[in-house]
């Protein structure tokens, strides 16, 4: 313990030094400036549309107090987006919990202008703060938004990246390791491993990590060594870590001391996190995990969303249904829709509709050809350059326009908007228990794999999305979905 009381001073110096990342004051900077420009934008333009810009205010009219307040709200809006958090470095760059910061700050603001209005009895005119707030609120998010793609860019090359060390046992550190690389937009680059107590077979550790193993003592002063030489920013305590609860409060100070990030990675897989809710009792951080339901009101108001969506679509595509219809009667012989029975929800059995994009008698030879590729023991198969398919097939294939008939089945109630797949019988029955999760709710027309990568997807990382939906689903995540599909779609990715 007689190290433990020079190790703060050495810390205090180091932090001194290392100060907070060159790209996060960049980025930090950035987003203060597009803020103030946004908001400024968008209060200008609302007092512009609402009194004018041809004459300038005078000191015997209206105009001259809502300039002041025009000001005062711009320099208020500026304000509140900084103390609401919607600028901290932690969840700038991914998750929605910029975005969501952005529109509470923004609420709570107008908000505050509606009840002190009411309360002092001010006359202020609706049409210019009915105007100032929507632009204003859609022109930050949209802000944000292009400059996130600006940084996620820099993310996929290896710049702007917090370098991460991950503590804690193997298996643990392994799947965050893994984990961590498949979402490199999020700006965590794992650079080492520490393995508390696990001093053999360190060699073939970090070789099935990828990552060094840059020490395996299990005391505080090691680990902190170990920090010293990588040069992190921030540390991963992850499951399996073999330190005591004291240790782990003074590796908290130490690394305070020293500017370095504390995270703590519980071993949960795929939780989004509405379902995680913390609670201190006795000092602990009890972490709640709520269970996930598609019933009651969540379960009406996913059905209302596709009826009306699906409904609205069939209505405004209408004239393309028609065209396609006498495309595919005209090209090749035979009906000009395809049923064909897939497995919904609760195993349940119904008949997707499509437009036809083989020719007839398709399936009898399906069979025969997934034996010549070899995939007719596998989930999720796909026929590798499928003779069946027509030319117009092809083409509806390659931007999913042979999918819009299913429009019909989500009005119908056989199928969702958004949803895993619907696959067939034979592929059902080679689902293992996980993969029965599928069946929880309603297959949809898209989903998280169809936007991830389509068909370009293995079995396993299919698998994994679909269940994440079932596990974490939302009306708002349906909605990004949806639009991320029609990204998806028009590029054509993974399309077959």
């Amino acid at each position: 313990m007689r190290g433990a009381t020079k190790k703060p001073n050495a810390g205090l110096a180091a932090s001194l030094q290392r100060g907070p990342q060159e790209w996060r004051r960049r980025y930090a900077r950035r987003i203060r400036l597009i803020d103030a420009f946004v908001v400024a934008w968008a209060v200008a333009g609302a007092y512009g549309v609402r009194f004018g810009f041809s004459e300038l205010p005078n000191d015997n009219s209206k105009d001259l107090d809502y300039l002041l307040l025009a000001a005062v709200l711009s320099i208020a809006w500026w304000l509140f987006l900084g103390t609401w958090g919607s600028r901290e470095p932690r969840i700038l760059g991914s998750g929605s919990d910029e975005y969501k910061r952005v529109m509470a700050a923004s609420g709570w603001l107008f908000g505050s202008v509606a009840i002190i209005s009411y309360a002092l009895r001010v006359d202020v005119a609706r049409g210019f703060v009915g105007l100032a707030f929507p632009a204003g609120v859609i022109g930050l998010l949209a802000a944000r938004w292009l400059v996130r793609q600006h940084l996620s860019v820099e993310r996929s090359r290896g710049k702007s990246t917090s370098r991460i060390l991950i503590i804690g046992g193997p298996l643990a550190v392994s799947h965050l390791v893994r984990s961590l690389r498949t979402a490199p937009s999020a700006g965590y680059q794992p650079v080492a491993a520490h393995l508390p107590g696990s001093a053999h077979a360190t060699a073939a550790i970090a070789a099935h990590l990828g990552v060094p193993v840059t020490g395996t003592d299990s005391d505080v002063e090691g680990i902190l060594q170990v920090i010293e030489e990588t040069n992190v920013d921030s540390v991963a305590i992850s499951a399996g870590v073999n330190l005591s609860p004291e240790d782990l409060r003074r590796l908290g100070w130490e690394l305070a001391a020293r500017d370095v990030g504390m995270i703590l990675a519980p071993a949960l897989t795929d939780v989004a996190g509405p379902r995680i809710h913390t609670q201190p009792v006795a000092g602990l951080p009890l972490i709640h995990v709520s269970t996930p339901k598609l019933t009651g009101g969540k379960k009406v108001a996913k059905r209302t969303f596709d009826v009306f969506g699906a409904g609205l679509l069939v209505l405004v595509l209408s004239p393309v249904f028609i065209v396609l219809a006498l495309l595919v009667k005209v090209t090749s012989p035979g009906p000009v829709f395809y049923k064909q029975e897939r497995i919904g929800l609760g195993g349940s059995t119904f008949n997707m509709l499509k437009f036809r994009s083989m020719k007839v008698n398709a399936d009898a030879e399906l069979q025969q050809l997934l034996k010549q590729q070899g995939a007719g023991d596998k989930p999720l198969f796909k026929v590798e350059n499928d003779s069946r398919v027509t030319s117009l097939g092809r083409l509806l294939r390659k931007y999913s326009l042979d999918e819009l008939p299913q429009l019909l089945n989500v009005v119908m109630g056989s199928m969702s908007l958004v949803g895993p797949r619907p696959q067939r019988e034979g592929e059902v029955a080679l689902y293992d228990d996980a993969a029965h999760r599928r069946l929880y709710v309603s297959p949809g027309m898209s989903g998280l794999w169809q936007v991830s990568g389509r068909s370009n997807l293995s079995w396993e990382e299919s698998i994994r999305l679909d269940l994440y939906y079932v596990e974490n689903w939302s009306l708002m995540g349906d909605i990004v979905i949806l639009l991320k599909t029609f990204k998806a779609v028009f590029a054509s990715t993974g399309a077959v």
